[in-house]
């Protein structure tokens, strides 16, 4: 070659280009074993030398049925520091050896000839590799490499390559390494030319490629017709085709969530057109990558999952089902057993328990290998999860198969015992006693010979079974013997979570038992060592244990009762720990909801208002955190709810209450002050009564001082304080300042968009305008009317609602005249949102001023020529009728020419508002009197029931619907009678859609006006020559007056 190694660089790659002009090699004869094993280690020795110094080899993955010829090196990596490039021959070269004639025929076996390429042989065209920022000839170097894989991590590790050229797949959104690795034959083709050439076979496969890839990559326009055309002609692909590509994609670890999800309901679609002779051979293919989904985080995945290996099942069968997975029983792996387990729920949940038990009592009772009868335990664990009170026809059987299983040699499949009959308890709670006395003394048993880990499942399965028991003498001795149990584990051994959990939770169900004696904790001394070993620091910073703990401590208030209980945990509430504070702070606050503080004296009251206060003042930096949030709101509801229950006995600490909250709120931390806002809104209750009107004035004065705050959320809280501390006034008078000077305060507030002032300041408003609209001229009320038509284009619905509602609040203090003037001018803008709030709020006018005071107006204004000006009184008619209800029969004559004028009008949209006025009109017209006018509505109506708009025809069913509850199905019948039997089949349809309605809503009504059909001619048969020509008048409907 004339180079020296030494001259190359240290970093090699080798092009992915294949090289025709090198020979290709095939065995001839028998070849010597020795030799191949010694040129091996030649080559292997030379490459871990060239390693050592530090050189980077990166070889090409080339697939299955391509060229195997070795690549060709890349002739421009060569030493930087050289100036010269290296002449290369067309050989290809690994790390620094050229892979020549000579040097292949020194390292390969005797029995190897070159031959010729095959004429017929054309080559792969090599991919184009131009668009690729690459350093030397489309490879990438080390430094690329690295900045690839970082590019790589930004785009959810799926990299999106070329989309395929055909035009039939012009319209796919996005095509990854993924998709070009299973569907890389679509890649190659360059036209639909191409696909002619292929064989019939290779056109079906192309096709289905073409079709998946739609489901999987398309837009939602093509991916509906692709799924429906690859269901419909799924026979025709064949199950070969159609899962050899499915199945690959659903087991690689790149497929993302969304075409996991259209793949497998590609496959329940399509599982259905085969035979089960089809699909049993693809069954544990389909198994395999279905299995795993049963343990994903997502629940939507896991109903995936099941839908799926359920609908399988029920295919193949539950003997094909069994035979797959019956060798997976033994499994070493415990992630395999464990789905073995769930799937084996899944069959029991299909085809049901009974037809399963046999294969359980087999299964639980092996004695070939003890992970068998582990993972037919488990089974019944996995079914009774999944089926819950299902189970309990079948409890029996399933206790006698696993109850020798709590005596087994073997440890594991007696913890698996115990975790398993938990299970079967909590499923059958609060029944099936009898059916586990069985297993009472080998329970009992194990509960005393067990230690450690494998004792809380036996600590857990006896806490599930006393509350079972109904005798009474059973149940107080089995749960002494527990509670001597737990005081041990207690006392030694807390260091294992299974092993607190489950004494928190028997703790918690057996202390609820109205049947426990209370001296059964008293002589166990269950209390003190609850208290002593898990109301500690270390419980309060686990978050899994800690509502198990509080849940535990309030099961154990019930029979040692309140006092003893705060007494207990009081000290805790000035602890130097956050968290300890605030676990023994939601423990006071649940125990003092349900027993109140009658049995709690002066001094525990006072220690525990001094508790609050600590916890209060000594809170850590609050910010926006979702876990501080969630903090915060506990501390908030705590020392609400807590106050709340103490009532007229903290009146003589509310003084210091409300100093630290002043205080607190004058804070320049934004967060303090906005807790302090919300603390005010729980204390105005206690303020109230124990008759503090003074303090609530005085708060009044401060919140309104404070309304200049600048961070929104916590003016939104202060104004929240503000509105609950203005309701709890009796006299609005002694506010000091007024309260129109208050609203006067509120009216520039109301320019602020932020969503929560603008929820507290609507209410307030509105609030105002109900208790002291005398003391307010109607100049300020029209100022605010003015802002807030701005609320009426906000986001959020509860903003529009509050908004409207004061509207009709403002209108009863005002009238409507001046404020239909300002609404009426929003009807002829362009914005869909606010027209519709606008009318909204007539509607409401309406209802608060009477409707005679509107209509006219609206009348009035119907008649200018813009549409959106019609439509938009149209909407407040509706919304008008729909409130007054009942109110609406008076004003039906008057309304009805403006009703027959737009239901005969060309624009869709007012024939559908106009139906739907006509509606909410029958509603509140039932037995009122007023059929003709209706019957004028529904001849107008009837015509347009084949309109094709989706919401047209939604308005104009629901309406005749009505119209059938006011008039009354017989009449409704004479219009339909005539179209049920239309030649037309789109007639037909709409005619019987109509008629399902009315059958529905008025079944028994039907029954004395269907048609009586009078035969008058011979008996019905085939017209003979001889009868009379008019027998085609055989039949009469005398409703309609029709001869058919």
């Amino acid at each position: 070659m004339g180079m020296d190694k030494h001259q190359l660089s240290k970093q090699y790659t080798i092009s992915r280009d294949i090289v025709d002009e090198v020979p290709s090699f095939e065995t001839v004869g028998n070849i010597n074993d020795d030799k191949i094993n010694k040129n091996t280690e030649f080559i292997l020795n030379r490459l871990n030398k060239d390693k050592d110094r530090g050189r980077s080899i990166e070889l090409s993955v080339v697939s299955n049925d391509r060229d195997k010829t070795p690549p060709r090196a890349d002739k421009d990596l060569i030493r930087k520091n050289r100036k010269r490039k290296a002449e290369v021959d067309q050989f290809p070269i690994i790390n620094g050896i050229a892979l020549t004639d000579e040097f292949l025929d020194s390292i390969l076996p005797d029995g190897f000839k070159i031959i010729s390429i095959p004429r017929s042989t054309n080559g792969m065209t090599p991919p184009d590799i131009s668009s690729f920022n690459t350093k030397s000839n489309g490879i990438l170097l080390n430094n690329d490499i690295n900045e690839n894989n970082n590019n790589n991590n930004n785009n959810n590790n799926n990299n999106i390559v070329e989309i395929p050229k055909l035009s039939d797949l012009k319209d796919l959104q996005y095509f990854t390494d993924l998709d070009s690795k299973i569907f890389y034959k679509l890649t190659i083709l360059k036209n639909n030319s191409d696909i002619e050439k292929l064989s019939q076979d290779e056109q079906l496969e192309i096709k289905c490629m073409k079709l998946i890839l739609k489901i999987k990559n398309g837009s939602n326009l093509s991916r509906k017709p692709a799924m429906k055309n690859l269901t419909e002609n799924a026979i025709k692909f064949g199950p070969n085709i159609i899962f050899n590509i499915i199945l690959p994609l659903l087991s690689d670890e790149q497929l993302d969530e969304q075409s996991r999800h259209l793949l497998i309901k590609l496959i329940v679609n399509i599982m259905f057109k085969f035979d089960s002779s089809l699909i049993k051979p693809f069954t544990n293919n389909i198994l395999t990558v279905t299995m795993p989904l049963l343990n994903d985080e997502n629940k939507f995945t896991r109903s995936e999952g099941n839908e799926l290996i359920s609908k399988l099942s029920k295919i193949v069968g539950l003997y094909t089902m069994i035979n797959i997975l019956k060798n997976d029983l033994s499994n070493n792996d415990e992630l395999t057993r464990n789905l073995i387990s769930k799937t084996f729920a899944i069959l029991a949940n299909t085809f049901g328990i009974k037809n399963l038990l046999p294969f359980l009592k087999i299964v639980c009772n092996s004695r070939k290998n003890y992970l068998i009868r582990f993972t037919g335990t488990k089974i019944i664990q996995q079914i009774s999860i999944l089926m819950k009170h299902s189970i309990r026809p079948f409890i029996n059987e399933l206790i006698l198969i696993i109850s020798k299983n709590l005596n087994d040699e073997i440890l594991n499949v007696r913890t698996i015992t115990a975790s398993t009959i938990s299970s079967l308890i909590e499923a059958c709670y609060p029944f099936g006693y009898e059916s586990f006395q069985i297993i009472i003394n080998p329970l009992f048993k194990g509960l005393r010979n067990h230690r450690g880990k494998p004792l809380s499942y036996f600590i857990k399965a006896f806490g599930n079974l006393i509350p079972l028991i109904d005798n009474n003498d059973d149940l107080n001795f089995y749960s002494f013997e527990l509670f001597k149990i737990i005081k041990r584990e207690s006392n030694n051994n807390l260091n294992d979570d299974e092993i607190k959990k489950s004494i928190l939770i028997s703790i918690e169900k057996i202390c609820k038992l109205n049947n426990l004696q209370g001296n059964i904790i008293e002589n166990s001394d269950l209390s003190n060592t609850f208290f002593k070993n898990f109301w500690i620091r270390r419980t309060a910073l686990d978050k899994k244990i800690v509502n198990l703990t509080i849940n535990a401590c309030y099961s154990l208030s019930l029979k040692i009762g309140s006092l003893e209980t705060i007494i207990k945990i009081l000290p805790f509430l000035k602890d130097d720990s956050e968290p300890f504070r605030k676990m023994t702070l939601e423990a006071c606050d649940k125990v003092l909801t349900s027993f109140g503080a009658f049995d709690l004296d002066d001094k525990t009251i006072n220690r525990l208002i001094d508790g609050l206060l600590y916890c209060l003042q000594n809170q850590n930096q609050i910010n926006s955190e979702k876990n501080n949030k969630i903090s915060n709101l506990i501390i908030l509801n705590s020392f609400g709810n807590i106050m709340n229950n103490l009532g007229v006995r903290s009146k003589i600490h509310l003084k210091k209450i409300i100093s630290s909250i002043l205080f607190r709120l004058k804070n320049k931390d934004p967060e303090i002050r906005e807790q302090s806002a919300d603390l005010i809104v729980q204390i105005v209750d206690v303020l109230k009564i124990c008759n503090e009107d003074n303090q609530l004035i005085r708060l009044c004065t401060i919140l309104y001082e404070s309304l200049g705050e600048v961070y929104p959320d916590v003016l939104g809280s202060i104004l929240n304080a503000l509105r609950k501390v203005i309701n709890k006034i009796d006299n609005i008078e002694s506010l000091n300042p007024s309260i129109g000077q208050i609203l006067s305060t509120l009216t520039p507030i109301l320019k602020n968009r932020n969503e929560k002032v603008q929820e507290m300041t609507i209410p307030l408003i509105g609030d105002i305008a109900i208790r002291g609209k005398n003391f307010i001229n109607n100049k300020e009320w029209l100022r605010i009317s003015f802002e807030l038509l701005e609320m009426l284009k906000a986001y959020r619905k509860n903003i529009r609602k509050s908004a409207n509602k004061t509207f009709g609040l403002i209108s009863k203090i005002i009238g409507p005249s001046d404020l239909i003037v300002m609404l009426l001018n929003n009807l002829k803008v362009q914005e869909r949102q606010l027209r519709i709030s606008t009318a909204v709020a007539i509607g409401i006018i309406a209802e608060n001023c009477k409707p005679f005071t509107i209509l006219p107006i609206l009348m009035n204004e119907f008649r200018y020529p813009d549409k959106n000006v019609q439509n938009g009184v149209l909407k407040a008619l509706s919304f008008m009728f729909e409130y007054i209800g009942e109110m609406g029969s008076d004003y039906i004559y008057a309304i009805t020419p403006l009703l027959l004028d737009s239901l005969t009008d060309r624009d869709l949209v007012h024939r559908q508002i106009s139906a739907n006025v006509i509606k909410n009109i029958a509603l509140g017209s039932y037995c009122q009197g007023y059929e003709n006018a209706f019957i004028n509505f529904l001849n107008l109506i009837w015509p347009n029931i084949f309109e094709t708009s989706p919401h047209v025809i939604l308005q104009i069913m629901e309406s005749i619907e009505c119209l059938n509850i006011v008039l009354g199905c017989n009449i409704i019948l004479k219009y339909i009678w005539s179209g049920l039997f239309h030649p037309s089949r789109k007639v037909r349809e709409t005619y019987w859609k109509i008629y399902n309605n009315i059958y529905i809503a008025s079944c028994s009504s039907m029954v004395p006006y269907y048609p009586s059909f009078k035969q008058l001619g011979p008996v019905l048969g085939p017209i003979d020559d001889t009868v009379d020509s008019n027998l085609t008048d055989n039949y009469s409907i005398e409703e309609l007056n029709l001869w058919v």
